[in-house]
């Protein structure tokens, strides 16, 4: 079993995100998990994968996204539907991986925070959700 939890998943300001897609970060995924509240906008370049489809897309999502350096997973508020997407996918990307590399360990990242590094890939929670996001 995984010893990945939520507290373990940092969280990335609007701001510092908005960085990160005003400079056409090569390397990053922002995964938007909301179910029909999609509809009200998105963040431009994301991806939605309702939280109703992660039984069977996440090991989809895990192979598509294993390129990136960067994930972002957020919903709404970022307080339910997206850390506990970001923690499902970081135990399906262990899952998924031969033993020793996808072993998952702490690393220094954005605003100061340890994050998971899984792989070379770093997983955040935007904080504050779309709804923060929209006040940018």
């Amino acid at each position: 079993m995984s010893s990945i939890t939520i507290v373990d998943i940092p969280r990335i300001s609007r701001e510092s995100l908005a960085g990160l897609i005003k400079d056409k970060h090569p390397s990053m995924a922002v995964i938007d998990v909301r179910d029909s509240d999609y509809i009200g906008g998105h963040i431009a370049g994301g991806t939605n994968i309702p939280s109703n489809t992660h039984d069977y897309k996440m090991p989809e999502l895990v192979r598509t996204l294993k390129d990136k350096n960067t994930v972002v997973f957020h919903c709404a508020l970022s307080q339910q539907r997206g850390p506990s997407a970001a923690l499902r996918y970081l135990r399906e990307r262990e899952r998924l991986s031969p033993a020793k590399e996808g072993e998952v360990k702490m690393v220094e990242e954005v605003e100061g925070e340890k994050a998971p590094e899984s792989k070379g890939q770093t997983v955040y929670v935007l904080d504050g959700g779309f709804v923060k996001w929209q006040e940018l």
